[in-house]
């Protein structure tokens, strides 16, 4: 599959920019607390997320203490953001990987491809985690896709159908404009949510219609 046009990407990330704005969010260069919270974000709403994470930091000094800590105790102060288990031994399994107290200078000195090859090396952690951290807490050139952002950029011809995520990553890559990676991904994954759903896309209400083939395909079968 050839790269889409990119006057094309253009025009969707115009009309995106009129239904959802230009999100921004400057680097906090708080790569450990990213890294935490995408962990937590996985198989949850940010709802979910938000309230594990802040318990997480309630209930325990620092990363050290929840390196620390049974595992029982982190379990239980998880448990809001769903499969705390999982979640809870993968974040205690990442701790004890790293060297907290430097970890996220260290990070913030890597190239992105050094970056990127010390995070997806962590247990449990894949493209999509390390490039929220690269991205959000660093504002590195990386670009997480999510579900949404799959989908979307799928039905958009944006993509290969039933491509592996690392190619829909480094696909994401090749046509973001540059200095626009947080704005595209995250107005396609609000796209994703509120209008292009998974079993029921409301192609009727959507504003990138007239660009998607897999909107008008599924028009002129009603």
């Amino acid at each position: 599959m050839q790269p889409p046009n990119r006057a094309r990407v253009r025009r969707i990330r115009d009309r995106l920019r009129l239904v959802y704005g230009r999100p921004f969010a400057p680097p906090h260069e708080q790569g450990l607390n990213e890294l935490i919270l995408t962990v937590l974000s996985q198989s949850t709403n940010d709802r979910n997320r938000d309230v594990a994470y802040l318990a997480l930091r309630r209930d325990f000094e620092d990363w050290a203490a929840v390196r620390d800590a049974p595992n029982a105790a982190v379990e239980l102060s998880i448990r809001p953001g769903g499969i705390s288990k999982v979640k809870s031994a993968r974040i205690q399994d990442i701790l004890r990987a790293i060297d907290i107290d430097t970890f996220d200078d260290d990070l913030a000195a890597m190239s992105v491809d050094a970056g990127r090859d010390l995070l997806v090396s962590l247990p449990g952690v894949g493209r999509k985690t390390a490039a929220c951290v690269l991205l959000f807490a660093y504002g590195k050139r990386d670009i997480p896709v999510d579900t949404h952002v799959s989908r979307v950029g799928t039905r958009l011809g944006l993509f290969r159908e039933k491509a592996p995520f690392e190619e829909l990553h480094d696909a994401m890559l090749e046509f973001t404009p540059r200095g626009q990676e947080i704005e595209f991904h995250v107005n396609l994954l609000r796209h994703g949510r509120r209008t292009c759903h998974s079993r029921a896309p409301k192609c009727g209400e959507c504003a990138l219609l007239r660009l998607c083939p897999t909107g008008y395909n599924l028009r002129q079968a009603d």
